[in-house]
């Protein structure tokens, strides 16, 4: 570690299980990088719903990660762990992370780390890991979205949604999306759906089998789970994919599996979080090829709703559990 680097640093922890007011300001040790890690000074950290679960006592950290929270920093490398060649001090990135983004200073395996797209800054870096290394990995990897294709997102004004409506719409696919509002369903228009779907007060299986003639989409990304199953199998197409990554509506459903068989569907999910480095390197690596041109063009770009400092975490939960935002919610360092 360098001389002119703290020994310890601000950092949020979880004080016990419980709702936003567990997250208090605490003095930490500077971590050091490791093998194939860098230690970033951190300018910016995004706040997601893994992060409540992990609040809420729901989601513990994997073996070896931090148990500060915070899954997605943007920042400036400012130490290098032994064997490090593909960044340099100085190097300004945006990473995914197992634990440790509500800090001062993070390490980051390298593999994870992404630089900034050009004429972006850190708040807005920080929105792009969390969304679009899930929206990547489930959408386009795990649901096969070709351009063409019919999709739908549910909760298309949350952080995971405005995401996959961009890059899906700039990829050439027919975009639907579910919100809470008809303002929000807007928005979603706004950034690439065809048509957003008011869940309270349209069911979303109806709409999109009459804009697509029946058809219905190839692919849905579901993070409401069981209350929402048999609807997405009314609305999904021949050889459909859903992609489960959210239980938000339960986990649990009764639903008539026909449909599954009579459509030859497919129902898949994934999770992010315990995956080995190496494989969160090879969606950064395909995310780079295939993404990061139409951030840095400014094609698509993430959708900030509001921003905290670091020391207001509490406010910021508050906010996200609220679910009136649309699009990210960053903390400032």
């Amino acid at each position: 570690m360098s001389p002119t680097l703290p020994a310890t640093m601000t950092a949020i922890e979880i004080a016990r299980p419980g709702g936003p007011d567990v997250l208090v300001p605490a003095t930490r040790p500077v971590p050091a990088p490791a093998v194939g890690e860098v230690l970033l000074k951190v300018a910016a950290a995004g706040v997601n719903r893994p992060d409540v679960l992990q609040r809420q006592g729901g989601y513990a950290p994997p073996k070896g990660a931090s148990d500060i929270p915070g899954l997605e920093v943007a920042g400036e490398v400012v130490a290098l762990g032994p064997g490090v060649a593909d960044l340099a001090l100085g190097d300004r990135v945006c990473a995914l992370v197992a634990g440790g983004g509500y800090a001062e200073y993070c390490v980051v395996p390298v593999p994870q780390a992404l630089p900034m797209p050009r004429g972006m800054d850190a708040i807005a870096a920080a929105g792009l890991p969390e969304t679009f290394f899930t929206v990547w990995t489930n959408v386009f990897q795990r649901g096969r979205l070709a351009p063409g294709e019919r999709f739908l997102v549910h909760g298309g004004a949350s952080g995971i949604g405005t995401t996959a409506i961009q890059i899906a719409a700039a990829r050439g696919a027919r975009v639907f999306a579910t919100a809470g509002t008809d303002a929000k369903c807007r928005t979603c228009e706004s950034l690439g759906a065809e048509r957003g779907i008011n869940y309270k007060t349209e069911d979303f299986a109806d709409v999109v089998l009459a804009a697509t003639g029946g058809g219905g989409v190839d692919v849905i990304l579901d993070m409401v789970g069981g209350s929402y199953l048999a609807r997405n199998l009314r609305a999904i197409a021949l050889e459909g994919r859903i992609v489960l990554i959210a239980f938000l509506g339960g986990s649990k459903t009764d639903v008539d599996l026909t449909p599954i068989m009579m459509k030859r569907a497919t129902l898949t999910g994934s999770t992010l979080r315990p995956r080995t480095v190496e494989q969160k390197g090879a969606i950064a690596a395909e995310l780079r090829r295939e993404v990061w041109p139409l951030l840095d063009s400014g094609r698509i770009k993430p959708v900030i709703h509001a921003t905290f400092p670091l020391a207001a975490a509490a406010a910021a939960h508050h906010l996200l559990d609220a679910d009136t935002h649309t699009g990210k919610i960053i903390l400032t360092v």
